[in-house]
């Protein structure tokens, strides 16, 4: 019963900082793209890193497909990873702060998934070992 509830805060703060963030993105598109071009990254990301983002909260908030939902926890992970990096690379420590908040609760959310669906995945058995 914990892991459910575990599951459910994890996956909805996580999805709520990936909506949040598109939000950002979509409001406040000039100081974005001086923001990843600071980072080294082109400013024809933007509109792309909305769709995602918005994607693959949807993804995992409805499940229709658990490979799909799988998909958007690996697409998750890796932004993470490369979003912290990339401002570590800068010297900007700070930056970093909400992608690793978003690994704690990718983690959590993945870890659990399997105690609150219907439909298990498959790789979360193998992750765990």
């Amino acid at each position: 019963m914990a892991e459910t509830y575990i599951y459910w805060i994890s996956t909805a703060l996580l999805c709520l900082l990936y909506l949040s963030s598109a939000g950002m993105y979509a409001t406040r598109r000039d100081w974005v793209r001086q923001a990843l071009a600071g980072l080294g990254y082109p400013a024809y990301l933007v509109p792309v890193m909305i769709a995602v983002k918005i994607l693959g909260a949807a993804a995992i908030l409805s499940r229709v497909s658990v490979p799909l939902s799988d998909l958007a926890y690996a697409g998750m992970l890796y932004h993470l990873l490369l979003s912290g990096l990339a401002h570590l690379g800068v010297r900007k420590p700070g930056g970093a702060l909400p992608a690793l908040v978003g690994l704690a609760l990718l983690t959590a959310s993945f870890a659990t998934q399997n105690a609150a669906r219907e439909i298990p995945s498959p790789y979360v058995q193998a992750a765990m070992r």
